[in-house]
Protein backbone atom coordinates (compact mmCIF):
# COMPACT_ATOMS: atom_id res chain seq x y z
CA UNK A 1 0.00 0.00 0.00
CA UNK A 2 1.18 3.51 -0.83
CA UNK A 3 2.67 5.37 2.15
CA UNK A 4 0.10 7.70 3.70
CA UNK A 5 0.59 11.45 3.46
CA UNK A 6 1.16 13.31 6.72
CA UNK A 7 0.86 16.92 7.79
CA UNK A 8 4.06 18.92 8.01
CA UNK A 9 3.51 20.49 11.43
CA UNK A 10 1.34 20.52 14.52
CA UNK A 11 0.29 24.08 13.67
CA UNK A 12 -0.99 22.82 10.34
CA UNK A 13 -3.02 20.12 12.09
CA UNK A 14 -4.51 22.60 14.58
CA UNK A 15 -5.43 25.19 11.95
CA UNK A 16 -6.77 22.59 9.53
CA UNK A 17 -8.97 21.02 12.21
CA UNK A 18 -10.14 24.43 13.39
CA UNK A 19 -10.73 25.53 9.81
CA UNK A 20 -13.04 22.56 9.25
CA UNK A 21 -14.96 23.34 12.45
CA UNK A 22 -15.12 27.12 11.97
CA UNK A 23 -17.81 28.05 9.50
CA UNK A 24 -20.53 30.57 8.85
CA UNK A 25 -22.57 29.11 11.74
CA UNK A 26 -20.02 30.61 14.12
CA UNK A 27 -20.92 34.02 12.72
CA UNK A 28 -24.61 33.95 11.89
CA UNK A 29 -25.90 31.83 14.77
CA UNK A 30 -23.70 31.79 17.87
CA UNK A 31 -23.59 35.57 18.62
CA UNK A 32 -27.35 35.96 18.22
CA UNK A 33 -28.36 33.03 20.44
CA UNK A 34 -25.83 34.17 23.04
CA UNK A 35 -27.58 37.54 23.36
CA UNK A 36 -31.02 35.92 23.19
CA UNK A 37 -30.41 33.27 25.84
CA UNK A 38 -28.73 35.20 28.61
CA UNK A 39 -25.38 36.61 27.43
CA UNK A 40 -22.51 35.59 29.68
CA UNK A 41 -24.63 32.96 31.42
CA UNK A 42 -25.26 31.23 28.10
CA UNK A 43 -21.54 31.34 27.21
CA UNK A 44 -20.67 29.59 30.47
CA UNK A 45 -23.28 26.88 29.86
CA UNK A 46 -22.05 26.52 26.28
CA UNK A 47 -18.42 26.09 27.39
CA UNK A 48 -19.53 23.54 30.00
CA UNK A 49 -21.19 21.45 27.29
CA UNK A 50 -18.10 21.75 25.09
CA UNK A 51 -16.09 20.23 27.94
CA UNK A 52 -18.65 17.51 28.67
CA UNK A 53 -19.59 16.57 25.12
CA UNK A 54 -17.65 18.17 22.26
CA UNK A 55 -14.09 17.59 23.44
CA UNK A 56 -14.53 13.90 24.44
CA UNK A 57 -16.13 12.97 21.09
CA UNK A 58 -13.53 14.93 19.14
CA UNK A 59 -10.84 13.04 21.06
CA UNK A 60 -12.46 9.77 20.03
CA UNK A 61 -12.51 10.78 16.37
CA UNK A 62 -8.84 11.73 16.49
CA UNK A 63 -8.02 8.40 18.16
CA UNK A 64 -9.81 6.35 15.49
CA UNK A 65 -7.97 8.27 12.78
CA UNK A 66 -4.51 8.10 14.32
CA UNK A 67 -4.79 4.41 15.24
CA UNK A 68 -5.95 3.38 11.77
CA UNK A 69 -4.22 5.91 9.47
CA UNK A 70 -7.35 5.60 7.32
CA UNK A 71 -10.46 7.62 6.50
CA UNK A 72 -13.62 6.80 8.44
CA UNK A 73 -14.97 3.75 6.54
CA UNK A 74 -11.72 1.76 6.24
CA UNK A 75 -10.87 2.89 9.80
CA UNK A 76 -13.97 1.13 11.13
CA UNK A 77 -13.12 -1.93 9.07
CA UNK A 78 -9.58 -2.04 10.42
CA UNK A 79 -10.43 -1.50 14.10
CA UNK A 80 -13.74 -3.35 14.47
CA UNK A 81 -13.87 -6.92 15.82
CA UNK A 82 -13.87 -9.55 13.09
CA UNK A 83 -17.35 -10.24 11.76
CA UNK A 84 -18.92 -7.08 13.18
CA UNK A 85 -20.66 -4.42 11.10
CA UNK A 86 -19.49 -1.11 12.60
CA UNK A 87 -18.08 -0.12 9.21
CA UNK A 88 -21.62 0.32 7.86
CA UNK A 89 -21.66 3.62 9.77
CA UNK A 90 -18.80 4.69 7.52
CA UNK A 91 -21.14 4.74 4.52
CA UNK A 92 -23.52 7.16 6.29
CA UNK A 93 -20.55 9.34 7.25
CA UNK A 94 -19.33 9.40 3.67
CA UNK A 95 -22.80 10.33 2.43
CA UNK A 96 -22.95 13.12 5.02
CA UNK A 97 -19.70 14.65 3.79
CA UNK A 98 -20.90 14.65 0.18
CA UNK A 99 -24.32 16.11 1.01
CA UNK A 100 -22.78 18.78 3.26
CA UNK A 101 -20.69 20.10 0.38
CA UNK A 102 -23.71 20.06 -1.92
CA UNK A 103 -25.27 22.94 0.03
CA UNK A 104 -22.25 24.47 1.76
CA UNK A 105 -20.77 25.21 -1.67
CA UNK A 106 -23.88 27.27 -2.45
CA UNK A 107 -23.68 29.19 0.84
CA UNK A 108 -19.99 29.82 0.23
CA UNK A 109 -20.95 31.15 -3.20
CA UNK A 110 -23.33 33.65 -1.58
CA UNK A 111 -20.50 34.93 0.58
CA UNK A 112 -18.11 35.19 -2.36
CA UNK A 113 -20.74 37.13 -4.33
CA UNK A 114 -21.26 39.58 -1.45
CA UNK A 115 -17.51 40.01 -0.99
CA UNK A 116 -17.20 41.04 -4.65
CA UNK A 117 -20.25 43.32 -4.44
CA UNK A 118 -18.91 44.98 -1.29
CA UNK A 119 -15.48 45.55 -2.85
CA UNK A 120 -17.16 47.09 -5.92
CA UNK A 121 -19.14 49.48 -3.70
CA UNK A 122 -22.58 48.04 -4.52
CA UNK A 123 -23.93 48.67 -0.99
CA UNK A 124 -22.72 52.24 -0.51
CA UNK A 125 -25.58 54.47 0.60
CA UNK A 126 -28.24 51.75 0.29
CA UNK A 127 -31.21 51.62 2.65
CA UNK A 128 -33.13 48.63 3.95
CA UNK A 129 -35.23 48.02 0.82
CA UNK A 130 -32.29 48.41 -1.56
CA UNK A 131 -30.13 45.98 0.44
CA UNK A 132 -33.01 43.51 0.42
CA UNK A 133 -33.30 43.93 -3.34
CA UNK A 134 -29.62 42.96 -3.80
CA UNK A 135 -30.20 39.77 -1.81
CA UNK A 136 -33.43 38.99 -3.70
CA UNK A 137 -31.63 39.53 -7.02
CA UNK A 138 -28.94 37.03 -6.03
CA UNK A 139 -31.35 34.39 -4.74
CA UNK A 140 -33.64 34.72 -7.73
CA UNK A 141 -30.89 34.24 -10.29
CA UNK A 142 -29.91 30.65 -11.19
CA UNK A 143 -26.98 32.06 -13.18
CA UNK A 144 -25.50 33.93 -10.22
CA UNK A 145 -25.95 31.09 -7.72
CA UNK A 146 -24.66 28.33 -9.98
CA UNK A 147 -21.71 30.40 -11.25
CA UNK A 148 -20.57 31.38 -7.75
CA UNK A 149 -20.98 27.79 -6.56
CA UNK A 150 -18.86 26.51 -9.47
CA UNK A 151 -16.10 29.01 -8.66
CA UNK A 152 -16.02 27.85 -5.02
CA UNK A 153 -15.96 24.16 -5.98
CA UNK A 154 -13.18 24.77 -8.52
CA UNK A 155 -11.02 26.63 -5.98
CA UNK A 156 -11.58 23.92 -3.35
CA UNK A 157 -10.86 21.02 -5.69
CA UNK A 158 -7.77 22.75 -7.09
CA UNK A 159 -6.30 23.30 -3.61
CA UNK A 160 -7.04 19.76 -2.42
CA UNK A 161 -5.56 18.28 -5.62
CA UNK A 162 -2.16 19.86 -4.96
CA UNK A 163 -1.32 17.55 -2.08
CA UNK A 164 -1.83 17.45 1.68
CA UNK A 165 1.16 19.62 2.61
CA UNK A 166 1.58 21.78 -0.48
CA UNK A 167 -2.13 22.36 -1.05
CA UNK A 168 -4.43 21.70 1.88
CA UNK A 169 -2.08 22.51 4.78
CA UNK A 170 -0.21 25.46 3.29
CA UNK A 171 -3.33 27.25 1.99
CA UNK A 172 -5.34 26.63 5.15
CA UNK A 173 -2.52 27.99 7.32
CA UNK A 174 -2.47 31.26 5.39
CA UNK A 175 -6.26 31.59 5.34
CA UNK A 176 -6.72 30.81 9.03
CA UNK A 177 -4.00 33.23 10.16
CA UNK A 178 -5.47 35.91 7.88
CA UNK A 179 -8.96 35.11 9.23
CA UNK A 180 -7.84 35.57 12.85
CA UNK A 181 -6.03 38.83 12.05
CA UNK A 182 -9.06 40.19 10.17
CA UNK A 183 -11.36 39.27 13.05
CA UNK A 184 -9.20 41.10 15.56
CA UNK A 185 -9.02 44.21 13.36
CA UNK A 186 -12.79 44.20 12.75
CA UNK A 187 -13.54 43.54 16.41
CA UNK A 188 -11.38 46.45 17.58
CA UNK A 189 -12.97 48.74 14.98
CA UNK A 190 -16.48 47.73 16.04
CA UNK A 191 -15.74 48.29 19.74
CA UNK A 192 -14.55 51.83 18.96
CA UNK A 193 -17.90 52.87 17.44
CA UNK A 194 -20.05 55.30 19.46
CA UNK A 195 -22.76 53.39 21.30
CA UNK A 196 -20.89 50.10 21.01
CA UNK A 197 -21.06 49.52 24.76
CA UNK A 198 -24.81 48.88 24.60
CA UNK A 199 -24.32 46.11 22.05
CA UNK A 200 -21.48 44.59 24.06
CA UNK A 201 -23.65 44.62 27.18
CA UNK A 202 -26.51 42.86 25.36
CA UNK A 203 -24.08 40.30 24.02
CA UNK A 204 -22.04 39.20 27.01
CA UNK A 205 -23.32 40.70 30.25
CA UNK A 206 -25.13 38.00 32.28
CA UNK A 207 -28.84 38.57 31.68
CA UNK A 208 -31.10 36.48 33.89
CA UNK A 209 -34.23 38.15 32.51
CA UNK A 210 -33.42 37.11 28.94
CA UNK A 211 -32.74 33.58 30.11
CA UNK A 212 -36.05 33.44 32.00
CA UNK A 213 -37.90 34.90 29.02
CA UNK A 214 -36.47 32.26 26.69
CA UNK A 215 -36.89 29.52 29.27
CA UNK A 216 -34.14 27.70 31.16
CA UNK A 217 -34.76 24.47 29.26
CA UNK A 218 -34.56 26.24 25.88
CA UNK A 219 -31.34 27.94 27.00
CA UNK A 220 -29.81 24.63 28.08
CA UNK A 221 -30.82 22.87 24.88
CA UNK A 222 -29.57 25.71 22.67
CA UNK A 223 -26.18 25.58 24.41
CA UNK A 224 -26.04 21.77 24.16
CA UNK A 225 -27.04 21.85 20.49
CA UNK A 226 -24.57 24.59 19.56
CA UNK A 227 -21.67 22.98 21.45
CA UNK A 228 -22.28 19.75 19.57
CA UNK A 229 -22.71 21.03 16.02
CA UNK A 230 -20.06 23.75 16.07
CA UNK A 231 -17.23 21.19 16.04
CA UNK A 232 -18.45 19.15 13.04
CA UNK A 233 -18.02 15.88 14.93
CA UNK A 234 -19.66 12.60 13.95
CA UNK A 235 -18.95 12.30 10.21
CA UNK A 236 -15.19 11.74 10.22
CA UNK A 237 -14.36 15.42 9.72
CA UNK A 238 -11.91 15.32 12.64
CA UNK A 239 -11.04 11.63 12.22
CA UNK A 240 -9.32 12.26 8.90
CA UNK A 241 -6.97 14.86 10.39
CA UNK A 242 -6.16 12.46 13.22
CA UNK A 243 -5.02 9.99 10.56
CA UNK A 244 -2.44 12.50 9.30
CA UNK A 245 -0.60 13.20 12.60
CA UNK A 246 2.13 11.55 14.64
CA UNK A 247 1.99 10.30 18.22
CA UNK A 248 3.93 13.10 19.91
CA UNK A 249 0.87 14.70 21.54
CA UNK A 250 -1.99 13.23 23.55
CA UNK A 251 -5.23 13.70 21.70
CA UNK A 252 -7.44 15.33 24.32
CA UNK A 253 -5.04 18.26 24.54
CA UNK A 254 -5.27 18.70 20.78
CA UNK A 255 -9.06 18.59 20.98
CA UNK A 256 -9.01 21.27 23.68
CA UNK A 257 -6.81 23.53 21.54
CA UNK A 258 -9.01 23.20 18.44
CA UNK A 259 -12.17 23.74 20.50
CA UNK A 260 -10.69 26.84 22.12
CA UNK A 261 -9.85 28.30 18.70
CA UNK A 262 -13.34 27.56 17.40
CA UNK A 263 -14.88 29.20 20.49
CA UNK A 264 -12.60 32.24 20.16
CA UNK A 265 -13.84 32.82 16.61
CA UNK A 266 -17.49 32.39 17.61
CA UNK A 267 -17.22 34.83 20.53
CA UNK A 268 -15.14 37.35 18.59
CA UNK A 269 -17.76 37.37 15.83
CA UNK A 270 -20.15 38.84 18.39
CA UNK A 271 -17.66 41.62 19.17
CA UNK A 272 -17.82 42.55 15.49
CA UNK A 273 -21.58 42.28 15.03
CA UNK A 274 -23.39 43.56 18.13
CA UNK A 275 -21.51 46.81 18.84
CA UNK A 276 -21.89 47.74 15.15
CA UNK A 277 -25.61 46.92 15.04
CA UNK A 278 -26.41 48.79 18.25
CA UNK A 279 -24.22 51.75 17.25
CA UNK A 280 -26.40 52.29 14.16
CA UNK A 281 -29.72 51.32 15.71
CA UNK A 282 -30.19 48.20 13.58
CA UNK A 283 -31.66 45.14 15.28
CA UNK A 284 -29.53 42.02 14.77
CA UNK A 285 -31.13 38.89 13.32
CA UNK A 286 -30.08 35.26 13.35
CA UNK A 287 -29.21 33.21 10.31
CA UNK A 288 -28.66 34.40 6.75
CA UNK A 289 -30.61 37.64 7.37
CA UNK A 290 -27.84 38.79 9.71
CA UNK A 291 -25.10 38.35 7.12
CA UNK A 292 -26.88 39.33 3.93
CA UNK A 293 -29.46 41.92 5.06
CA UNK A 294 -28.52 43.39 8.44
CA UNK A 295 -24.74 43.79 8.21
CA UNK A 296 -24.66 45.37 4.71
CA UNK A 297 -27.01 48.05 6.11
CA UNK A 298 -24.59 48.58 9.00
CA UNK A 299 -21.61 48.93 6.67
CA UNK A 300 -23.53 51.26 4.33
CA UNK A 301 -24.12 53.58 7.32
CA UNK A 302 -20.52 53.48 8.56
CA UNK A 303 -17.73 55.87 7.62
CA UNK A 304 -15.37 53.79 5.51
CA UNK A 305 -18.04 51.10 5.42
CA UNK A 306 -16.98 49.83 2.01
CA UNK A 307 -13.53 49.00 3.38
CA UNK A 308 -14.79 47.44 6.60
CA UNK A 309 -17.53 45.55 4.80
CA UNK A 310 -15.04 44.20 2.26
CA UNK A 311 -12.75 43.01 5.05
CA UNK A 312 -15.69 41.37 6.82
CA UNK A 313 -16.81 39.39 3.78
CA UNK A 314 -13.23 38.45 2.95
CA UNK A 315 -12.89 37.08 6.49
CA UNK A 316 -16.19 35.21 6.10
CA UNK A 317 -15.05 33.84 2.72
CA UNK A 318 -11.95 32.42 4.42
CA UNK A 319 -14.13 30.80 7.10
CA UNK A 320 -16.39 29.22 4.47
CA UNK A 321 -13.54 28.10 2.22
CA UNK A 322 -11.58 26.57 5.11
CA UNK A 323 -14.62 24.39 5.88
CA UNK A 324 -14.99 23.49 2.21
CA UNK A 325 -11.34 22.41 2.05
CA UNK A 326 -11.54 20.43 5.30
CA UNK A 327 -14.61 18.48 4.22
CA UNK A 328 -13.40 18.04 0.62
CA UNK A 329 -10.20 16.51 1.98
CA UNK A 330 -12.42 13.80 3.45
CA UNK A 331 -13.73 13.05 -0.04
CA UNK A 332 -10.16 12.88 -1.30
CA UNK A 333 -9.24 10.42 1.42
CA UNK A 334 -12.25 8.22 0.62
CA UNK A 335 -11.17 7.95 -3.03
CA UNK A 336 -7.50 7.36 -2.17
CA UNK A 337 -8.12 4.83 0.63
CA UNK A 338 -10.98 2.88 -0.94
CA UNK A 339 -10.15 3.04 -4.65
CA UNK A 340 -6.41 3.71 -4.70
CA UNK A 341 -7.04 6.86 -6.75
CA UNK A 342 -4.32 9.41 -7.39
CA UNK A 343 -4.93 12.66 -5.53
CA UNK A 344 -5.32 14.84 -8.63
CA UNK A 345 -7.68 12.40 -10.31
CA UNK A 346 -9.69 12.16 -7.09
CA UNK A 347 -9.86 15.96 -6.99
CA UNK A 348 -11.20 16.17 -10.53
CA UNK A 349 -13.81 13.45 -10.01
CA UNK A 350 -14.96 14.77 -6.62
CA UNK A 351 -15.04 18.33 -7.96
CA UNK A 352 -17.24 17.33 -10.88
CA UNK A 353 -19.53 15.29 -8.60
CA UNK A 354 -20.01 18.11 -6.08
CA UNK A 355 -20.48 20.73 -8.79
CA UNK A 356 -23.21 18.72 -10.55
CA UNK A 357 -25.06 17.69 -7.40
CA UNK A 358 -24.91 21.19 -5.87
CA UNK A 359 -27.05 22.55 -8.71
CA UNK A 360 -30.39 21.35 -7.23
CA UNK A 361 -29.63 23.31 -4.05
CA UNK A 362 -28.89 26.48 -6.06
CA UNK A 363 -32.07 26.04 -8.13
CA UNK A 364 -34.13 25.37 -4.99
CA UNK A 365 -34.32 29.12 -4.35
CA UNK A 366 -35.67 30.04 -7.77
CA UNK A 367 -36.60 27.60 -10.57
CA UNK A 368 -37.34 24.71 -8.21
CA UNK A 369 -38.75 26.77 -5.32
CA UNK A 370 -42.11 24.96 -5.60
CA UNK A 371 -40.38 21.76 -4.46
CA UNK A 372 -40.72 21.89 -0.67
CA UNK A 373 -39.54 18.61 0.88
CA UNK A 374 -40.03 17.45 4.48
CA UNK A 375 -42.41 20.30 5.44
CA UNK A 376 -44.02 23.41 3.88
CA UNK A 377 -41.58 26.21 3.17
CA UNK A 378 -38.54 23.92 2.95
CA UNK A 379 -36.01 24.18 0.16
CA UNK A 380 -33.59 21.58 -1.19
CA UNK A 381 -30.98 23.12 1.12
CA UNK A 382 -33.22 22.59 4.16
CA UNK A 383 -33.63 18.93 3.26
CA UNK A 384 -29.88 18.46 2.83
CA UNK A 385 -29.11 20.32 6.05
CA UNK A 386 -31.63 18.16 7.93
CA UNK A 387 -29.90 15.00 6.68
CA UNK A 388 -26.49 16.24 7.82
CA UNK A 389 -27.39 18.08 11.04
CA UNK A 390 -30.18 15.90 12.40
CA UNK A 391 -29.05 12.47 11.21
CA UNK A 392 -25.41 12.15 10.11
CA UNK A 393 -23.71 14.23 12.82
CA UNK A 394 -25.63 13.04 15.91
CA UNK A 395 -26.06 9.43 14.77
CA UNK A 396 -22.39 9.31 13.78
CA UNK A 397 -21.34 10.65 17.17
CA UNK A 398 -23.61 8.18 18.95
CA UNK A 399 -21.98 5.28 17.08
CA UNK A 400 -18.47 6.65 17.74
CA UNK A 401 -19.08 6.76 21.51
CA UNK A 402 -20.30 3.15 21.50
CA UNK A 403 -17.48 1.99 19.20
CA UNK A 404 -14.74 3.52 21.36
CA UNK A 405 -16.11 2.55 24.75
CA UNK A 406 -17.65 -0.92 24.48
CA UNK A 407 -16.05 -4.33 24.11
CA UNK A 408 -18.26 -5.10 21.12
CA UNK A 409 -16.51 -2.30 19.26
CA UNK A 410 -12.93 -1.06 19.39
CA UNK A 411 -13.08 -0.96 23.19
CA UNK A 412 -12.20 1.57 25.87
CA UNK A 413 -8.74 0.11 26.54
CA UNK A 414 -7.68 0.52 22.92
CA UNK A 415 -9.15 4.02 22.76
CA UNK A 416 -7.43 5.02 26.01
CA UNK A 417 -4.05 3.69 24.87
CA UNK A 418 -4.22 5.63 21.59
CA UNK A 419 -5.59 8.85 23.10
CA UNK A 420 -2.94 8.96 25.85
CA UNK A 421 0.11 8.27 23.70
CA UNK A 422 2.45 11.26 23.72
CA UNK A 423 2.60 14.37 25.91
CA UNK A 424 -0.25 16.53 27.12
CA UNK A 425 -3.67 16.20 28.76
CA UNK A 426 -4.49 12.62 29.68
CA UNK A 427 -7.86 10.87 29.50
CA UNK A 428 -8.24 9.39 33.00
CA UNK A 429 -9.44 5.81 33.26
CA UNK A 430 -11.66 6.73 36.20
CA UNK A 431 -13.98 8.53 33.74
CA UNK A 432 -14.67 5.35 31.80
CA UNK A 433 -18.20 5.25 33.22
CA UNK A 434 -18.88 8.71 31.80
CA UNK A 435 -17.56 7.87 28.35
CA UNK A 436 -19.32 4.50 28.32
CA UNK A 437 -22.76 5.37 29.68
CA UNK A 438 -23.40 9.11 29.99
CA UNK A 439 -22.09 10.31 26.61
CA UNK A 440 -24.21 7.88 24.53
CA UNK A 441 -27.32 8.89 26.49
CA UNK A 442 -26.72 12.61 25.85
CA UNK A 443 -26.05 12.12 22.15
CA UNK A 444 -28.95 9.68 21.82
CA UNK A 445 -31.21 12.34 23.32
CA UNK A 446 -29.96 14.84 20.74
CA UNK A 447 -30.78 12.44 17.92
CA UNK A 448 -34.37 11.82 19.05
CA UNK A 449 -35.17 15.31 20.28
CA UNK A 450 -33.70 16.99 17.20
CA UNK A 451 -35.80 14.92 14.79
CA UNK A 452 -39.01 15.22 16.83
CA UNK A 453 -38.79 18.98 17.31
CA UNK A 454 -37.90 19.54 13.65
CA UNK A 455 -41.18 18.08 12.44
CA UNK A 456 -43.18 19.43 15.37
Amino acid sequence: MKERETLGSRLGFILLSAGCAIGVGNVWRFPYITGQYGGGIFVLIYILFLLLLGIPIMTMEYAIGRASKRSILPAYRMLEPKGSKWHLMGYLSMAGNYVLLMYYSVISGWILHYAVQMILGRFEGLGTEAVGAVFAEMMGSPTILVTDMLIIVFITAAICSQGLKRGVESVTKVMMIALLVLMLVLGIRSLMLPGAAEGLSFYLMPNVENMKKAGLWNCMYAALNQSFFTLSIGMGGMEIFGSYIDKNKRLMGEAVTVTALDTFVAITAGFIIFPACFAYGIAPDAGPKLIFLTLPRVFSSMVGGRIWGSLFFIFLSFAALSTMIGVFENLQAFAIDLKGALRKRAGIMNGIFIAVFSIPCALGFNLWSSFQPLRPGNTVMDMEDFFVSNICLPVGSFVITLFCCHKYGWGFDNFLKEANEGRGIQVARKFQWYFKYVLPVIVGFLVVYGIVTYFR
